[in-house]
């Protein structure tokens, strides 16, 4: 929610630096000191540089446009214009919203301003792509403006491994998850900036229990106009991505029952949830205006929706996937997100009508998603047909597979297919406690999942969520 560049809030021009190899896996990050039993340290950081990475910084990066001023007019009729930077080709960029935790307690821990002051001092100030989120446990990274999935994952683990030796001397860990296990929100302290104040101000204890962290793709499109059709054909696929990532089934010390409870936490604030479906980019200005003149928001920048086109990035935001706990998970994202973008491009261009789903569709399918995961049975029609969840990913994934080969993330796109098979984060997570665990122990496999790049495996004992069989 602080300053952006194109796609995120990206490096200022000149402020470059190596980035790990995109085949550096696991990620190796300095040990972390353990004071508890059953966590595992993680390999030290080998002393040679990593190589560099090629994600671009495309001049100056804009500032945040300013509230819209109702006054404007447009030359297309709307009652405001708001400027549509589009982009050349489905370029990505990528944010992660990481916890900070202490490795005695496993609680989380206000320490980001200073983590982010030691971190920013070689770059005269604020690190380039690490930056304040919300809370004061959560610092969020943040990508250049990459071609490849590839890329994006490289520049993301070049950002932790500068991290990890701030966290290193304080006794700190990250973990990526939906939520944190056990910690209260109502202990957690504001981020010291102006916006947030602002924002806890107005939105109470709806925005004060934001404890909840997630994964945000943004993928270029080429006008306007595409950019809405493409995020209300996108409402289709909100379920896919959710029950692929939900990792929140645990909310201060509770098993809630959902297997991403982040989801529902996040739809309290009145503009965010799921968008509205728009006929196109005249009727996005007079919504904007319209909330504008009512004070309902003071910049475009407060509607959170799941996925909203962004006018300066000149792309199409996806906000739906909670925190993912392995870099491999994050990159399967975002390869799912920059292939289904440039698929559904593509096919406007070839003079296709892109499919809308009725709303309430898509709502009772998001709904299913954060209750059920991967074992949840979607509506694909208004005569109440079903699909099994697996299989709905299953067939995306065929689908988008020559997309992927063409951008290069076939790879990354087919581990989609891995983390059905071995059982996304909620599941996970649910088997440490089924196995005799606590859910201390759920904090500690995920600093290990994060660190290691390798998903706990779930017992044979404990699969009784699983997908089953296809076919």
């Amino acid at each position: 929610m602080s300053k952006r560049g194109e796609h995120g809030r990206y490096a200022r021009h000149g402020q470059q630096r190596p980035v790990a190899a995109r085949n550096a896996a696991p990620l190796a990050l300095s040990r972390v000191r353990l004071r508890q039993p059953g966590l595992r340290p993680v390999p030290r950081l080998s002393q040679t540089s990593p190589s560099s990475g090629s994600c671009q910084h495309q001049g100056v990066p804009r500032e945040p446009r300013r509230a819209p001023n109702p006054a404007v007019g447009s030359r297309r009729g709307a009652l405001l214009q708001i400027d549509f930077h589009s982009s050349a080709g489905p370029s990505l960029g990528v944010e992660m919203e990481l916890e900070i935790v202490d490795v005695d307690t496993r609680e989380l821990h206000s320490g980001a301003t200073e983590i982010l002051a030691d971190a920013g001092r070689p770059y005269d100030g604020d690190h380039p792509k690490a930056k304040h989120e919300l809370l004061e446990s959560t610092i969020e990274i943040i990508t250049g403006i990459c071609s490849t999935v590839g890329e994006a994952r490289a520049d993301l683990e070049a950002t932790l491994v500068e991290l990890q030796p701030h966290l290193e001397r304080r006794d700190l860990a990250f973990i990526c998850s939906g939520t944190h296990p056990f910690s209260d929100w109502a202990k957690q302290q504001i981020s010291p900036n102006p916006r947030y104040e602002r924002l806890v101000e107005e939105m109470q204890w709806l925005a004060r229990r934001l404890q909840i962290f997630g994964i945000h793709v943004h993928v270029g499109v080429r006008s306007a106009e595409k950019a809405i059709a493409i995020a209300n054909a996108l409402t289709a696929y909100i379920p896919h991505f959710l029950a692929l990532s939900a990792s929140s089934p645990y909310w201060m010390g509770q098993d809630t029952g959902l297997a991403s409870s982040r989801s529902k936490i996040f739809e309290g604030l009145p503009t965010a949830g799921l968008p509205y479906q728009l006929s196109g980019w005249s009727e996005f200005e007079d919504f904007m205006h319209t909330l504008v003149s009512a004070k309902a928001i003071s910049s475009i920048r407060e509607v959170w929706w799941d996925i909203r086109p962004h006018p300066d990035f000149g792309t199409v935001e996806l906000r739906i996937c909670d925190g993912l706990p392995t870099m491999s998970e994050v990159a399967s994202m975002a390869a799912i997100s920059q292939c289904l973008v440039e698929w559904l491009d593509t096919r406007h261009d070839e003079g296709h009508e892109l499919p809308v789903p009725h709303s309430w569709v898509v709502r009772e399918n998001k709904w299913r998603a954060a209750r059920h995961g991967i074992n949840a049975e979607l509506i694909t029609d208004d005569s109440g047909t079903l699909a099994h969840m697996g299989d709905a990913i299953a067939d995306l994934i065929d689908e988008l597979t020559p997309t992927a080969r063409r951008l290069g993330c076939e790879a990354e796109l087919d581990h989609a297919r891995a983390i059905v098979e071995h059982g996304p984060s909620y599941l996970r997570q649910r088997d440490v406690v089924a196995s005799g665990g606590t859910l201390v122990d759920v904090v500690d496999s995920l600093i290990d999942e994060l660190h290691t790049d390798r998903p706990h495996v779930i017992g044979t004992a404990h699969r009784t969520e699983q997908q089953r069989p296809r076919g």
